[in-house]
């Protein structure tokens, strides 16, 4: 499907994507009943194929403990007081790092995980197609051993939830009639074998061009410098491990699951993930971002002292993968939010019914 800006532009909004002719496949009501059915699926498979866990979840954590994230080591979480406490709060953005110290308070077992239904606040997004203030995402976490920190066992994770992602296609195609689009396997590319491939175009755009050819890819050592002297994309330091050398030669054992959207005509994020970091990396990829005084926050400290579990963990994007299955336009046909009025009367204009 062509894909075209509207002709009324969004002048605040210049990644918002508009396709010509659009005409969603099922109206809000079913829309709303495929995703509850996709949702029970998917969290039946993540459990069986990961050897999961669901948890509760918290929406917010205690500011100045290191356990929120910060994402692309920038972005600042919503907070507020708790009178009764006398603490200041923050409002998740992920829990990547409160995933993993309830791997150690619940005595996960060694290759058994936890997941849960997350929902978090990110301010500092800008709405589009595929994002919104408001995320929701599977966040799951997995206890390893030294030696799964490899590509070896990061690749037959990704391949895992790969093939978790095809069961919804199967599923969609069975119960709606919408024809499967996915290869039949997932392929890996490092950052900077994209960069080398690709050296005229900018990451994001590397990142369509190869998803476009492959139609699913998994694009690793994302947050580590490049031969170009940047990175791929911006990642915390105290997560992710961007900055291990690897098998194939290059450095980073975590990454992102695109796949090609048909609809918008562009790679589409359904999940980031990876290895996470241990001792030596947490502590080298702190200096390699001058974030050497977060070593004495709490969350760093249990790390420091190994009283943390290795693990590999990361999101999955529950609007996104519905607005991808059931050929949608906007994750805010999947999710309501609040979104900006221009947005609003463009897309209906356009077909485009935000919730």
């Amino acid at each position: 499907m062509d894909t075209i800006f509207s002709d009324k532009p969004l002048t605040r909004y210049p990644k918002m994507i508009i396709p010509k002719d659009y005409s969603p496949r099922l109206d809000v009501i079913s829309t709303a009943r495929a995703v509850h059915q996709l949702k029970r699926l998917v969290e039946a498979n993540l459990q069986k194929e990961l050897q999961l866990s669901r948890v509760s979840a918290p929406l917010f954590v205690q500011k100045g403990t290191g356990i929120n994230d910060d994402l692309n080591g920038v972005d600042t979480p919503v907070s507020f007081g708790i009178k009764a406490m006398d603490i200041e709060a923050e409002v998740v953005q992920s829990l990547a790092k409160w995933k993993r110290i309830a791997l150690a308070e619940y005595g996960i077992p060694v290759h058994e995980g936890i997941y849960t239904d997350m929902h978090a606040i990110r301010p500092s997004e800008i709405p589009d197609n595929l994002h919104s203030v408001l995320v929701d995402q599977w966040d799951w976490e997995k206890a390893i051993r030294a030696e799964d920190r490899n590509l070896g066992y990061l690749r037959e994770t990704v391949e895992k939830l790969f093939s978790v992602i095809k069961a919804g296609e199967a599923y969609v195609h069975e119960h709606y009639g919408i024809a499967p689009e996915l290869p039949e396997k997932i392929s890996f590319f490092h950052s900077e074998e994209l960069l080398q491939k690709y050296p005229d175009l900018t990451p994001e755009q590397r990142e369509s061009e190869i998803t476009r050819v492959y139609g699913a890819v998994f694009v690793m050592g994302i947050g580590g410098e490049l031969t170009n002297g940047r990175n791929h994309d911006e990642r915390s330091p105290d997560y992710d491990d961007w900055s291990t050398p690897n098998s194939d030669g290059f450095y980073g054992l975590n990454g992102d699951i695109l796949v090609w959207s048909s609809v918008l005509n562009r790679a589409l994020e359904l999940s980031s993930m990876g290895i996470r970091v241990d001792r030596e990396s947490l502590v080298r990829q702190l200096a390699l971002k001058d974030k050497n005084e977060r070593l004495g926050l709490h969350f760093h400290q249990l790390l420091l002292n190994d009283e943390l579990p290795l693990s590999i963990g990361g999101g999955i994007g529950q609007s996104r993968l519905g607005m991808y299955l059931l050929k949608k336009a906007h994750v805010g046909e999947i999710s309501a939010g609040l979104w900006p009025e221009e947005m609003i009367h463009v897309c209906k204009a356009n077909g485009i019914r935000l919730l």
